[in-house]
């Protein structure tokens, strides 16, 4: 696939957002990095679309969103971003950041069992975005 230089200035923005990571995101991908959680490999800041999302399985194609405060006021652009996601075939979820801090493995219980449940539209074997 061909990339513009729209594409190129995402990934700079997603390298910049991957030494940036805030408190949340952080512990959280210590636990998902490196196939921690039951062997599922997933990225972190990864472009996707015009969108740089938080944490993304390619396999189970799930999306893992870290959420903050500020989502509460931003809910129509958060469900707008959901549904572009959706309509790429991701599943998406979203965890709070306080979750994540405070009830880490009532998070990570949330995403293994989104990534055990089937996708409703698997891609064929061995295809990938």
């Amino acid at each position: 696939m061909k990339r513009g230089p729209e594409d190129a200035a995402g990934r700079v923005h997603a390298r910049k957002m991957r030494r940036a990571l805030t408190e949340s995101e952080r512990v959280l991908w210590f636990c998902l990095r490196d196939r921690r959680l039951c062997g599922f490999k997933f990225r972190r800041q990864q472009p996707t679309g015009p969108f740089i999302v938080d944490f993304v399985c390619f396999e189970a194609r799930l999306i893992v969103e870290a959420d903050g405060g500020q989502h509460c006021v931003q809910r129509a652009y958060d469900a707008s971003r959901t549904r572009y996601l959706q309509a790429l075939g991701y599943r998406v979820v979203r965890v709070w950041n306080n979750e994540i801090l405070q009830k880490r493995e009532t998070a990570l219980e949330m995403i293994l069992s989104a990534l055990r449940s089937p996708h409703p539209n698997p891609l064929p074997q061995g295809e990938r975005e």
